[in-house]
């Protein structure tokens, strides 16, 4: 997301059972195109996607989201994955964190309006599946709490919290941190009908060269039985998402569970196991998420790889990465759906392949030779809806050409 989130960061990172198929089903090879997810991300963080800008008027601000499902319904989508909390904050009328600043300017001031009631209903309104997309540990894209509102947990728990990288999180090593993010999120899944939960590629913060995460305190507290410090990392995002996926269950309700994880979890030079690509940053490694693990122990119900690289990439080969994940979910019930960088058509600064409107288009007719993947979700709606080059629409010419099903 352009320097704000993980999406600007490709370029960096290299140069250092479903509601529409079933559990266990595929839309791959042989089988119908229409019952494939096609998906769009839809970030609210720093006014990304939505709203346009802040402020009073609920009509408009209404208005402007319909029009994006809208768009997604043109565009022969059925999955939108809305984020309804971006920085610690809600978009829902939470009693456990307060309104999300992108609503009105001010974070904790009550928009008037339920964004999520409302995007829930107009979502299935129009057949979209609408999964809630949460941020689990950012706090802020800024390093001062004074800024926070005043009842916000962070400034109430001012030990939860540790700056890096110009921005706060909450600290993922603590086990009241772990316990209540989780009641956070899980209050939106018990209160409103939305068909998934939904996590990007933030676990541990991406690393910033000569800055160090300092979690000593909690790493002495807690991490007695680990190895080391990144052994006790990683079980600390092992149990975010069992845990999660557990509550969920306890819920009652038919919601399905994914993460949208960075594409590469380690390379090959680094685990036998792991891709053939070059990339700067692992996920095993750099953000201690080991989302191989996760969908071979089974804790999602679907992964949506970030591939945001194009065919022939020698870095980090669509073409490699694509049949690498594939091989990853077979002989599990985990969905794989391809994470797509529409962002990137027609950019001047991004490798040429990004200037060829078909280059999308080819992803999708390769990626359908693998009969694990079924579906692909496109980053960001603003792209989905100014459609640069052309590259989604000759991704429906080509592929959508019948309306997509939602079961």
């Amino acid at each position: 997301m352009r320097g704000i989130t993980r999406r600007g960061f490709g370029a960096a990172a290299l140069g250092a059972g479903s509601l529409l198929l079933g559990a266990g089903a595929r839309a791959g090879a042989g089988t119908p195109a229409g019952r494939e997810l096609r998906g769009m991300w839809l970030a609210t963080v720093a006014h990304l996607d939505w709203p346009s800008r802040p402020g009073p008027d609920r009509a408009a601000q209404q208005r402007e989201l319909a029009a994006l499902f809208d768009t997604a319904v043109e565009r022969r989508l059925n999955a939108v994955f809305f984020q309804v909390r971006p920085t610690a904050d809600a978009l829902w009328p939470s009693p456990y964190e307060p309104w999300a600043e992108c609503l009105t300017g001010v974070q904790g001031r009550d928009p008037g309006w339920d964004p999520l009631e409302f995007a829930v209903r107009e979502a299935h309104r129009r057949g979209l599946e609408l999964h809630a997309w949460f941020n689990p540990y950012r706090v802020a894209n800024h390093t001062d709490p004074g800024r926070l509102a005043p009842e916000h947990p962070a400034r109430r728990h001012p030990g939860w919290v540790l700056p890096y990288g110009g921005k706060l999180y909450y600290n993922p090593g603590l086990p009241e941190v772990r316990r209540f993010v989780q009641d956070a999120m899980l209050d939106a899944v018990r209160r409103y009908p939305v068909d998934g939960v939904h996590f990007d590629d933030y676990f541990y913060p991406y690393p910033v060269a000569g800055q160090a995460f300092h979690d000593d305190a909690a790493y002495e507290a807690y991490g007695a039985d680990f190895a080391n410090r990144g052994d006790w990392r990683r079980d600390n995002i092992n149990l975010l998402i069992r845990e999660m996926r557990e509550g969920i269950a306890r819920t009652g309700r038919r919601v399905r569970f994914g993460v949208s994880p960075f594409a590469v979890w380690r390379n090959a030079a680094t685990d036998p196991h792991g891709s053939r690509t070059q990339a700067g940053v692992q996920t095993y490694d750099d953000l201690y998420a080991d989302t191989r693990r996760w969908v071979r122990e089974g804790w999602l119900d679907y992964i949506v790889p970030q591939v945001y690289w194009p065919l022939g990439f020698a870095a980090a080969d669509y073409a490699e990465l694509v049949p690498w994940w594939a091989r990853t979910v077979a002989g599990t019930r985990v969905d794989l759906y391809i994470g797509e960088a529409l962002y990137k058509a027609g950019r001047t600064a991004q490798p040429e392949a990004w200037r060829d409107p078909a280059e999308l288009s080819r992803h999708v007719a390769f990626a359908r030779r693998y009969p694990q993947v079924g579906g692909h979700v496109y980053f960001s709606t603003k792209d989905v809806v100014r459609d640069p080059l052309g590259a989604l629409a000759r991704v429906v010419e080509d592929h959508y050409g019948g309306a997509a099903a939602r079961s």
